[in-house]
């Protein structure tokens, strides 16, 4: 499908199906179409060409019935009200759902029911919004940035309740700048850039195709035009007294720092999926994470 926004192609064509019970990180810079995408699959926005198909319905036909839900970043919750009254709220706008008190305690906030919404940390507010969005028992469940404001327990927790909702066959298609995240807890990763996908695959087929390695180093004052200039050298950084090449020869500059410089604890590894997802989608290895996704 693409999309277009006047001379604008937000979307140049994307093809992409999921399978029942995968869990699909949904990855790319800004700019790449990552939004645009999730709001045709959502309804919100038809595509300029091709077709998008939610469990054989229409996008609005399957959230009508309760087959889609989506956890978003930011908005859709009332600050007055208190947590379990919010989730009872949102449980009256269905037919049939989930009782109210097993969405609370799958998500988590059974011990804050009482709270008022305003009260909450942002990330008891985000678990607050996937207890609503497990209401009406979605088979498709979207999410953007969902751990945005949790700590590492609550983190750890949320995804545990993902991969149980996943082996009883729901569909978890998320958007994360923790790349960490992706790499830990999706089947699949989808890379995105310039509106179209780049790579698709586990997090390991993704990081294979970033070819070369890393070589760290502590070098006070390192000279990067010598580094830069050696064979297969594709970037070097300094942060502080530590030097970090990114290279395709990692023997070449690791020789030349062992017998040419006074370089000591060195380290050489592989690439990983945040050099991957640079290489992949062309983004400046100076990016930080939150740029990049």
């Amino acid at each position: 499908m693409t999309k277009s926004f006047g001379a604008v192609q937000a979307v140049r064509g994307i093809d992409l199906e999921l399978e029942q019970g995968e869990i699909v990180a949904f990855l790319g810079p800004n700019g790449a179409g990552k939004t645009t995408t999730i709001d045709m699959v959502l309804g919100l926005s038809a595509p300029s060409s091709g077709e998008v198909d939610v469990l054989g319905l229409q996008p609005r036909q399957a959230i009508a019935r309760g087959l889609v839900s989506a956890v978003m970043q930011s908005g859709g919750l009332l600050k007055d009200l208190t947590v379990k009254e919010t989730v009872r709220y949102t449980a009256s706008l269905f037919a049939d759902t989930t009782p109210v008190g097993e969405v609370m305690d799958r998500a988590g906030i059974t011990a804050i029911a009482d709270r008022k919404v305003r009260k909450c940390s942002g990330g008891e507010q985000q678990r607050l919004r996937f207890a609503m969005a497990l209401l009406p028992d979605p088979a498709l469940l979207l999410l953007d940035e969902p751990t945005t404001g949790m700590d590492v327990e609550g983190r750890r927790a949320f995804w545990s309740a993902i991969r149980g909702d996943a082996e009883h066959g729901r569909t978890v298609l998320f958007a994360t700048h923790y790349l960490d995240e992706a790499d830990q807890y999706a089947d699949r990763i989808v890379l995105i850039s310039q509106g179209r996908i780049v790579a698709d695959g586990t997090g390991s087929e993704i990081r294979a195709l970033a070819s070369g390695r890393t070589v760290r180093a502590l070098l006070p004052d390192a000279d990067v035009a010598a580094l830069s200039a050696l064979g297969g050298v594709d970037g070097v950084e300094v942060r502080g007294d530590t030097v970090i090449v990114h290279a395709l020869d990692s023997d070449v500059v690791a020789r030349y720092l062992l017998t040419e410089t006074a370089a000591r604890e060195l380290e050489i590894t592989s690439h990983g999926l945040e050099d991957a997802f640079l290489s992949l989608t062309g983004q400046p290895r100076t990016a930080t994470l939150e740029d990049a996704a």
